[in-house]
């Protein structure tokens, strides 16, 4: 009933049905922040590990909001690497996001799993203090470290691109 009334979102697994990856197990994000802080008991000011939380929750938001695509996914294989969101696209590879409260906390071993699987498409870091973008090797995985903002325009321009 939550996810029908879009108070909750759940975001399933990708795959591709390898044999290491998790397929049934989704995650479940709340649509308004403020009433993910009350659920939990989160107060002012919040601690790092909280504000991270409240971020991912937030860029789900933003993603399904301003993108309008409900088509969401998260990733995870059985060794603990996780990428936490993924957004496939038909004749392309698909989009890898992670999201952090801060880009200096960020550890590309999940994406650098993902993008053994699935090595064509577009790697992303999302995080609150990065003002200008920039691309970084990290693990033999490129990945673009931007904004919110910056974020939801490529996304735009891929995604909007990919339909043509």
């Amino acid at each position: 009933m939550l996810e029908a009334t879009l108070v909750a979102h759940v975001v399933r697994p990708f795959s591709t049905h390898r044999p290491n990856e998790i397929v049934a197990a989704p995650k479940v994000y709340g649509f308004d922040t403020g009433f993910v802080c009350y659920h939990r008991g989160w107060t002012a000011p919040l601690r790092q590990d909280e504000e991270g939380s409240l971020w991912e929750h937030f860029v789900l938001n933003e993603l399904q909001g301003r993108l309008q695509r409900r088509a969401v996914h998260q990733w995870r294989n059985k060794h603990g690497a996780e990428v936490d969101f993924v957004l496939p696209r038909r004749g392309a590879g698909p989009i890898a996001i992670e999201s952090r409260w801060s880009a200096g906390s960020f550890e590309p071993a999940g994406m650098r799993a993902f993008r053994r699987l699935y090595p064509s498409g577009e790697s992303f870091l999302v995080a609150s203090d990065i003002t200008r973008a920039y691309a970084r090797e990290l693990a033999g995985v490129r990945v673009q470290f931007v904004s919110l903002e910056e974020l939801i325009a490529r996304l735009s321009a891929l995604l909007h691109t990919a339909t043509r």
